[in-house]
């Protein structure tokens, strides 16, 4: 980093100004620690942002991608996805907190930390007792979303097992897009249909897509019981 002034430096700026006063490079480039080659710290920083497409989809990159960028190397990859873990697992509450959670809003705050900016699909259910308080929450299938790879069956022993008296539907789109598919709507048209069938409801589906959110209740395309 010999064109940097050692006052403007990564480290040095994090000690003088705390971690909010620098920028995203920066900080990575604190993580990763040196350079390569070819490349000081901010430059290897600088091509894995360009790589990703910006810092807040590295959640979407692995080990093979990020290996793939010219200066990091499976040691700083690893440094990499360790951090972001780390950062996504400050944003989940306790596991000993059992929220109440009432809203949209509430459910995709407390969801998208976690399985928001996923590189697939997931598809899970948060279980919920009488008053709404969470449960549990259980990935139920991984991969692609259709009616054949997540079946009722698999949901509601969950949600019996649980003893939970209502769940949420819940699974992440890594386009970025929220928006439901038609397969979604078929499938939450099965889900409400073998949840009305076990008793106990399907209160929502949301999709989370990074920081985004779409609620079928709050579009008016699912109908909670009692409403």
């Amino acid at each position: 980093m010999k064109d940097v002034a050692p006052y403007d430096r990564p480290r040095e700026k994090l000690e003088r100004l705390g971690a909010g006063g620098l920028g995203d490079n920066e900080l990575i480039a604190v993580l990763i620690g040196s350079g390569s080659r070819d490349l000081d710290a901010l430059g290897v920083a600088n091509e894995l942002i360009e790589h990703a497409g910006g810092v807040h989809a590295l959640t979407k990159l692995g080990l093979d991608h990020l290996r793939c960028v010219r200066g990091v190397g499976p040691v700083r990859a690893a440094r990499v996805i360790a951090a972001v873990e780390l950062g996504r697992r400050t944003l989940v509450r306790s596991a000993t907190e059992r929220p109440r959670l009432t809203t949209p809003r509430q459910l995709a705050a407390y969801l998208l930390p976690q399985y928001g900016g996923g590189s697939v699909e997931q598809f899970g259910i948060v279980m919920l007792d009488t008053k709404h308080r969470v449960i549990r929450i259980k990935i139920v299938s991984i991969g692609s979303l259709d009616s054949t790879v997540v079946h009722p069956r698999e949901v509601f022993r969950e949600a019996a097992s649980a003893s939970a008296a209502a769940i949420v539907l819940f699974h992440n789109h890594p386009s970025g897009d929220p928006t439901p598919s038609p397969d979604d709507l078929v499938l939450t048209t099965r889900m409400v249909s073998a949840g009305t069938i076990m008793g106990i409801d399907v209160v929502d589906h949301v999709i989370l897509a990074d920081q985004r959110y779409f609620s079928l209740v709050e579009a008016g395309r699912l109908h909670p019981c009692g409403e």
